[in-house]
């Protein structure tokens, strides 16, 4: 591809397709996105309940996990990332949460001017369509639908009784007004009960322009420079390498593992590490790979008596429920299984949420089952709990100069006691939700973690040899200042020029929520500031 363009966005996950539909809304500036998965086009990617089988398709996946993680027992954690048009809002459990605005002030603080909180809020009220309709707190006519999930057969009115009685705050919107407590579920599922992908919601419309290029199952191999100045990437696509131009920024946003890959691959990096791996050093920057935090979870499991959602799994309904949401969008189908979204605060002295949990009226190795073809399993109720501001950290690394090496991945996780003893405190609260109220008198016996694991020691056995990630990496292009920042405040390639990162890895510590929404706010404002450039 010999045409030159403005701009090349590297990756048409959550920011890239940000990033192209706002690029080329004026028709003046022409845009080259790059993606290395393909289409989106499958019915599991447009169901939300598929949202499992969609995850679980290695043909839409980067295949990644952990190194031995050395406070896991050596366990190797598996790291899903969708390989596809819209990336992780693709495949994701489409959860709708900002965190606190504390933890935008935060960024702020730790020097990036521009993002505190009174910063990012229009930027989320410019990004949604919510259920609650345009105001203070939320957008009305953005590209991105917000629903809640308020089907009757996840219990939730039995959830909330259950909550107040155990003391927990209660929250009409944790983007509102009151950011802690239990509160409905939202999902990013349109009106038509499809998921609302960052693919569906703003790189579809965006490819009726005729300023927008895209090119799939392209794989970048390396950034190419012009002296210190970015100029274009070099991509390869059906056995053959291309190469093409940018004028004005190269913008990688392939996420917090393949944008750090990149800049190695081009040799901004940690100076001994590329050296290491044969790569001519052009920017020193330690780091770069560096910081990596993710949000660490354990499930909790807790029979319970009567039905629950595995009632909508009956081979039967499901197979009509299916037809209904085909052709009304409507059902048990159309929407998640997650009944109740909760950021507490496991100490009264914290200034903002340490736990959340998602609440849910199934048991985690659901599947669709039938009368008579084996034995019907127990009804239980799943919970995570989730630490939402861990303070261990990790580090993704090269494997080789080849750029169809995987990165080395190692997440570090509970290398730090806090993090263990949050996550003791979150078990011990989700203990407490299930026995009062409704929950109290439904609960039976608990299963995971067990009656048995009771003091800080069993806890912590459990906790390490059951801990997953949430699927939400940050930080290993750290916004900010310093020896160790990546991108500066404007998110542009500190010591090269028309470089910028613009996704989940700028972020300088991960929000306390789900981190899809937050990665799409990132790119809005992302798209403000190079547009004023």
């Amino acid at each position: 591809m010999s045409q030159e363009f403005d701009h090349i966005v590297v990756g048409a996950g959550s920011a890239g397709c940000v990033l192209a539909n706002r690029l080329t809304e004026d028709g003046a500036r022409r845009v080259l996105l790059i993606e290395a998965g393909g289409s989106d086009a499958s019915p599991f990617h447009a169901m939300p309940l598929g949202f499992m089988a969609a995850m679980a398709d290695p043909a839409k996946d980067w295949g990644y996990a952990t190194e031995p993680e050395p406070h896991l027992d050596g366990r190797r954690v598996p790291l899903p990332r969708g390989r596809v048009l819209g990336g992780c809002s693709t495949t994701n459990g489409m959860i709708y949460m900002r965190g606190h605005s504390g933890d935008y002030d935060e960024w702020r603080d730790l020097g990036c001017p521009g993002w505190g909180y009174d910063d990012v809020l229009p930027y989320f009220r410019k990004m949604e369509t919510s259920w609650r309709g345009p105001g203070p707190y939320h957008g009305g006519d953005g590209p991105l639908t917000v629903s809640p999930v308020s089907h009757p057969w996840l219990r939730i009115d039995q959830i909330m009784e259950s909550a107040a009685a155990a003391g927990f705050p209660m929250s009409e919107d944790l983007s509102g007004d009151r950011q802690e407590g239990f509160a409905l579920s939202e999902v990013t599922v349109d009106r038509r009960g499809r998921r609302a992908s960052a693919a569906r919601a703003y790189l579809r419309p965006a490819l009726k322009r005729p300023n927008l290029h895209l090119v799939t199952h392209a794989q970048v191999t390396r950034i190419l420079f012009d002296g210190n100045r970015a100029v274009g990437v070099e991509y390869r696509r059906d056995g053959a390498l291309h190469q093409s131009r940018a004028t004005r920024d190269v913008i990688l946003s392939g996420g917090s593992y393949n944008s750090p890959q990149l800049l190695m691959l081009s040799g901004i990096g940690p100076a001994a590490h590329l050296r290491d791996q044969g790569i001519e050093v052009r920017v020193d920057n330690p780091g770069v790979g560096g910081n990596l935090s993710e949000h660490p979870l354990v499930y909790g499991e807790f029979a319970v008596t009567g039905d629950t959602f595995l009632r909508q799994l009956r081979l039967d309904r499901a197979a009509l429920s299916v037809l209904r949401w085909a052709l009304l969008g409507s059902g048990p189908f159309a929407s998640q299984v997650t009944s109740c979204a909760a950021l507490i605060r496991t100490l009264p002295e914290l200034t903002r949420p340490d736990i959340q949990l998602m609440v849910m009226p199934v048991r985690l190795d659901a599947k669709i089952w039938a009368p008579g073809l084996g034995k019907r399993l127990a009804d239980m109720f799943s919970v995570m709990v989730i630490q939402l501001h861990p303070e261990s950290r990790g580090r993704v690394s090269l494997r080789s100069a080849d750029p169809d090496d995987k990165v080395r991945v190692q997440l570090n996780l509970l290398s730090h006691e806090r993090d263990y003893a949050e996550l003791r405190r979150g078990i011990r609260a989700l203990r407490t939700l299930f026995g009062a109220g409704p929950l109290g008198q439904l609960a039976g016996r608990e299963t995971k973690p067990g009656a048995h694991c009771q003091s800080d020691a069993d806890l912590d056995a459990f906790i390490r040899a059951n801990l997953r990630i949430t699927q939400h990496p940050v930080g290993t292009c750290r916004m900010g200042t310093g020896d160790d920042a990546v991108v500066d405040p404007q998110l542009r390639v500190i010591g090269v020029e028309n470089l910028r990162v613009v996704d989940a890895s700028i972020m300088p510590t991960v929000p306390g929520g789900n981190t899809n929404a937050p990665v799409i706010m990132v790119a809005e404002k992302a798209a403000d500031l190079i547009r004023r450039s």
